[in-house]
């Protein structure tokens, strides 16, 4: 793997899909960065739009198999360049996890959400500390960023959704202790709980989610505004490296 830049800095999404990470790839493209998405089906119309529109670079990778993530760091480090900046955008939630109590649900779905969730952010999180750790500090002492995306099950407990608070509670601690252990040498780790729905931006010109329907009044998290976030956090100076963002729209009970 080479730990040697090849040209603008590099920004890899890992959860390729139309709302925070197809807005983090465009407004990253915008920055001068050279950004790469790794999806299972890296050929999903909106990975292919990414592509032809802003030159993103895409991946086929199982962020659950510890072999298939190893091999996207090499490659997107050797063709690419390492990566400086790296987004963890994977829940591993499933529908069918979910409004079901603990005495009913299937163990392996509840298996299945952890691998694809915090077992998934591990191995994000270890080849993303590999990648970085060589590499020389900039300007301003920083060698990267990574940035796990979570839940407001991070922090709370559902009824009837155990799997989900297991696995985002989970990421929750992996992000905390990697902050803890790498921040001092240079490398920015930010955990983002997102508690809203997410509304992205249709054909149409409207922003839904697929549960929660369509937005009214900003009612929902605008993936657009969340990008901006991790764009932020990434830029930070490391004076006030911020580790935790909660985001969440200004009608949201809490």
């Amino acid at each position: 793997m080479s730990n040697l830049p090849k040209g603008d800095p590099v920004a890899l999404i890992v959860g390729g899909g139309p709302g925070v990470s197809a807005s983090c790839a465009r407004l990253f493209c915008a920055h001068g960065m050279t950004v790469a998405i790794a999806a299972r089906n890296p050929d999903k119309a909106v990975l292919q739009s990414l592509a032809t529109q802003h030159g993103v670079k895409n991946y086929a990778c199982d962020a659950s198999n510890p072999t298939s993530v190893e091999h996207l760091f090499t490659q997107v480090s050797e063709e690419l360049g390492p990566p400086t900046l790296v987004v963890h955008n994977i829940d591993g939630r499933s529908p069918d996890v979910f409004r079901k109590p603990i005495t009913e649900v299937d163990p392996d779905l509840v298996l299945s959400t952890l691998q694809n969730s915090s077992f998934s952010a591990f191995l994000v999180g270890q080849q993303a500390a590999r990648a970085m750790q060589p590499l020389p500090t900039n300007d301003k002492g920083k060698k990267g960023t990574i940035i796990f995306t979570n839940a407001s099950a991070a922090f709370k407990g559902y009824p009837l959704s155990g799997a989900f608070a297991m696995a985002s509670h989970g990421k929750a601690g992996l992000a905390e202790s990697m902050a803890r252990e790498l921040m001092p040498s240079g490398i920015h780790i930010a955990h983002v709980p997102i508690d809203a729905a997410i509304g992205w931006t249709q054909d149409d010109g409207t922003r839904k989610h697929r549960l929660a329907g369509t937005t009214v009044d900003d009612n929902m998290a605008d993936p657009d505004r969340i990008a901006e976030t991790y764009l932020h956090l990434h830029k930070q100076h490391r004076s006030t490296w911020a580790y935790e963002v909660i985001l969440r729209p200004w009608v949201e009970n809490w």
